[in-house]
This record gives C-alpha cells, structure tokens and sequence, in this order.
C-alpha cells in the first residue's frame, strides 16, 4: 500500500509539473498567446485527484500500522489475497432484471419521461424479488 501511495504522489508532481509546462507553453506560441483553460485546469484536476488518493492511502497505510498488501510482498502467495468477497445468488435472474430495468429508467432520463415512469415498477420488482429471493420457494430457510 504504501508503494501505491508512493506511485501516486509521482503522478501528482507529475500532473502539477505538466500543468505548469503546459501553461507556459500557451503563453509562449505565437498563434495564441493566452492561456488555454481548459487543459490546465484539467491535468490541476488530475493533480488533485491524485493528491486525494495519495492521502488516502498514507493514511490508511499509517492506520493499520504499516501492514502490507499480499500484492506488495514478494514472498506472497496467490492465495493470500484471495478473500471472501461476498455472497452472489448462484442462479438468480434479478440481478439481470435489476440491471435492464435500471438501464430503461435511465434511457428514459435521457429520452423521454414516459420510459422511466414505465420502468420504474419494474426496478421496484427487481429489487423486491431480489432481496427476498431466499425466503421462498425452493430456496427458503
């Protein structure tokens, strides 16, 4: 953890470095001559994104009193980053309906009102059905 947090303070000096170069460079050209905004607030953006991630990391690098990452070890087996992630439905088919019922709520935002307003039951159903998947039917405790 501590090498990523490492790898972004580079890019943070990297990215402010960059947008120094780059403003000057708009200065300096004969065709302009001003600077051009638009890319120097974004590799600043970028800067301090990264500065945020960076801080993060040494935080909770600090936090957890230097314990390392398997990935960060070189004496670290496959298996000692692989966790339990969680608990997925094997066989289920809400998740799927969540998603396209979610995907026309949001084509609608897009498109027309109307679409959402349709869809929006179905989201409801989704999630209904997939929280209570395993409390009926073949399933149930």
């Amino acid at each position: 953890m501590k090498g990523t947090a490492t790898l972004f303070w580079i890019i943070t000096a990297f990215a402010t470095l960059l947008s120094g170069v780059y403003t000057v460079w708009n200065l300096v050209d004969v065709y302009s001559g001003k600077v051009e905004w638009v890319g120097t607030l974004g590799l600043l953006l970028v800067a301090i994104m990264s500065t945020l991630i960076a801080f993060y990391l040494g935080r909770l690098y600090r936090a957890q009193r230097g314990s390392e990452l398997p990935e960060d070890r070189l004496d670290a087996n496959i298996d000692d980053g692989d966790a339990e992630q969680g608990f997925f439905s094997p066989w289920s088919w809400w998740p799927l309906m969540l998603g396209s019922s979610a995907a026309l709520v949001f084509l609608g935002l897009a498109i027309g009102p109307w679409i959402a307003l349709l869809a929006a039951p179905f989201v409801f159903i989704s999630i209904v059905g997939w929280i209570y998947e395993y409390y009926r039917g073949n399933f149930a405790r």
